[in-house]
C-alpha cells in the first residue's frame, strides 16, 4: 500500500495547516466538525499521508485535487467535491497545493441528511458534484470558492447544513443509543451491544449496516483498533506495546489488525512522515475531544 520510501523527506518549503471550527448547538448530534486543510508544496510536488478508517466526510477542494485511494487500490485523481462513506481500511492521498474545507458526518448525520443507507457507500468515495444524494451540499463547492476569510466560510457552512434540517426526517433513537455504546471502552462484543440496546443481534446487524456502514462486528474490532492508535498519534514517541487497547490478547493480535485496517505494519506506520494528520490529531484532541474521527462521541 505505501507510495513512496517512508524515509523519504518532506519537499523543503512545504506548509501545512489544518483548523477546526466550533458547530452550533443543533448541529452537534450529526457533525463532528467543520475543518480547513491548507496545504502549499514548492514546485508543483506532492505530500502523502493515510487518512485513518473514519466516519463519513464530505470535501470541497480548491487548488490541485489530491491522488487518493481507500484500501491499497490505485490511487485517481479526486473529484473537487468528495463524498466519501465510512471506511474500514486506510486511505492513501497524494495532495499538492490545495485548501480543502471538510464537513465530519456522524452516524445521526448520515441518517439525517442521506437519503441511502450507510452500507451503500462504505469504503468509497464518489463525486458529490453528480450524486443526486449530496445535490443539497453541492452548492458549498462554488460558494467557498468566493469566500477567502476561513471564519465567515466556516460560518457559512454552518449555516448552510442547519438550513437542511427543516426538512430532515426525525431522529432514529436506536441510532444514537448504539453509538454511545460503540464509544463505551468496555464494550466487548455483539452480544453485549444487543443488550444494551435491548435489541436482537439480527436487528443490531440490520441497523449497523444502514447507520454505520459495517457490521457490529467490525465495528467493534475498528473501535478497539482506533482507540489504540489514537494514543499513539497524540504520542508517537509511545512503544506499540504500550499503546494497545486493553481487548487485545497479544501484540500479535494487534498487528494483525493494523495490518487489516491500515494496510502496513505499525513498525512500517511508524517510520512514514505524517505531514497531515500527524498535527491534525493534536488539534483535533483539542478542538473536538479525540484525535481520530472514529472515536468522537455522540452529543445529544
Amino acid at each position: 500500500m505505501p507510495r513512496r520510501d517512508a524515509s523519504s523527506p518532506l519537499p523543503v518549503g512545504t506548509c501545512v495547516t489544518t483548523r477546526f471550527f466550533a458547530l452550533s448547538p443543533a448541529l452537534r448530534p450529526y457533525l463532528t466538525t467543520i475543518y480547513l486543510t491548507e496545504v502549499a508544496v514548492p514546485d508543483d510536488q506532492r505530500i502523502e499521508d493515510y487518512l485513518h478508517p473514519e466516519w463519513a466526510n464530505l470535501r470541497f477542494i480548491a487548488g490541485d485535487t489530491p491522488l487518493s485511494a481507500i484500501g491499497g487500490g490505485p490511487a485517481t485523481a479526486s473529484p473537487h467535491f468528495v463524498v466519501t462513506g465510512p471506511t474500514s481500511k486506510a486511505s492513501f492521498f497524494a495532495a499538492g497545493n490545495m485548501r480543502l474545507w471538510g464537513i465530519g458526518i456522524l452516524p445521526m448525520g448520515w441518517a439525517k441528511f442521506v437519503a441511502l443507507p450507510a452500507d451503500a457507500f462504505a469504503d468509497r468515495s464518489i463525486d458529490g458534484a453528480t450524486h443526486p444524494a449530496f445535490a443539497r451540499f453541492a452548492p458549498l463547492l462554488d460558494a467557498l470558492r468566493g469566500v477567502s476569510d476561513a471564519e465567515a466560510a466556516a460560518a457559512m457552512i454552518d449555516r448552510h447544513v442547519c438550513a437542511l434540517l427543516a426538512n430532515a426526517p426525525p431522529d432514529d433513537p436506536a441510532i444514537l443509543a448504539a453509538h454511545r455504546a460503540l464509544v463505551d471502552d468496555d464494550l466487548a462484543s455483539v452480544a453485549d451491544l444487543a443488550a444494551k440496546l435491548g435489541l436482537s443481534e439480527r436487528s443490531v446487524e440490520r441497523l449497523s449496516r444502514r447507520a454505520f456502514g459495517f457490521s457490529p462486528k467490525l465495528l467493534l474490532l475498528r473501535q478497539r483498533f482506533l482507540r489504540s492508535l489514537a494514543r499513539f498519534m497524540l504520542d508517537p514517541s509511545t512503544a506499540w506495546v504500550d499503546t494497545m487497547d486493553h481487548h487485545y490478547y497479544d501484540q500479535a493480535q494487534f498487528t494483525r489488525d493494523f495490518r487489516r485496517f491500515m494496510g502496513m505494519s505499525p513498525r512500517d506506520y511508524a517510520a512514514r512522515p505524517k505531514p497531515i494528520l500527524g498535527a491534525a490529531a493534536v488539534a483535533r484532541a483539542a478542538a473536538a475531544g479525540a484525535p481520530v474521527q472514529g472515536l468522537h462521541r455522540p452529543a445529544e
